[in-house]
């Protein structure tokens, strides 16, 4: 590798050319850790086209690995989640086993982080709709957790980060209303821009909350073994929570 950051480098793949999630991961991450992204253009959102996506993951996870980051993050929650909790363990196994480089996908993340944050209880929003919130539902009950709801805000794919925090936090709150005895909410996708918001909803619900980028940051850093708090974006990142 040509160069490289004095506590390690983490190579993403970015499932859209969608921009905000990159740009917020990296202003996030601890001084030291570089990040080396590459794209997939999943531009449709639809479950066919999820389908599609795990494929065309492994030339790049192949570049990443050649390029010689020390950690591999396969970014996307839907492509991985329709595998199912155990499929999507045998894809990641046989990745780490031929590159001899640990890695993990979104939706290993958010499982490590629900677990760190202690929680058994959850109540999930997406920007999906229809039986596909389903599907997300069945990966956290096979991971262990009871799933009270999974919550679909109903916007195009393309325009979700257009929507204001405001209008997400709004959402949130009504999902959990409805599933009060959560101990915990998950925030599927990266794509809403919601950051300002994770510490408001904490306080107002009184529940941890955990969204893609706080938990990518986290995780990244626990791979890496550096533990620094970065504080405003919910309790799992301003405590680095051992997973």
């Amino acid at each position: 590798m040509a160069f490289t950051s004095w506590r390690g480098v983490v190579g993403c793949i970015k499932p859209t050319l969608r921009p905000g999630g990159l740009e917020e991961l990296i202003r996030m991450l601890p001084d030291g850790i570089g990040v080396l992204p590459l794209f997939l253009n999943i531009s449709k959102g639809t479950t066919d086209e999820f389908k599609r996506a795990v494929t065309p993951y492994e030339p790049l996870i192949d570049q990443l690995a050649e390029a010689g980051c020390d950690l591999i993050h396969p970014e996307g929650a839907p492509p991985f989640m329709l595998l199912g909790y155990k499929g999507e363990a045998e894809v990641l196994e046989r990745w780490e086993r031929a590159h001899k480089i640990p890695m993990f996908t979104s939706g290993t993340n958010h499982v490590r982080a629900l677990r760190a944050l202690k929680a058994k209880t959850i109540v999930g929003a997406t920007y999906f709709t229809g039986p596909i919130n389903d599907v997300f539902a069945k990966y956290f009950k096979e991971a262990g957790f009871d799933v009270l709801g999974m919550e679909g805000l109903d916007v195009a794919f393309g325009d979700v980060g257009q929507l204001s925090s405001h209008q997400v936090y709004a959402f949130v709150k009504q999902a959990f209303l409805k599933h009060r005895k959560a101990d915990a909410i998950y925030l599927l996708g990266s794509g809403w821009r919601v950051l300002d918001v994770i510490n408001l909803l904490e306080q107002d619900l009184g529940v941890p909350v955990v969204h893609p980028i706080p938990a990518r940051c986290w995780e990244i850093q626990l791979r890496l073994s550096v533990r620094q708090p970065i504080e405003g974006y919910g309790r799992l990142l301003a405590e680095m929570t051992a997973g």
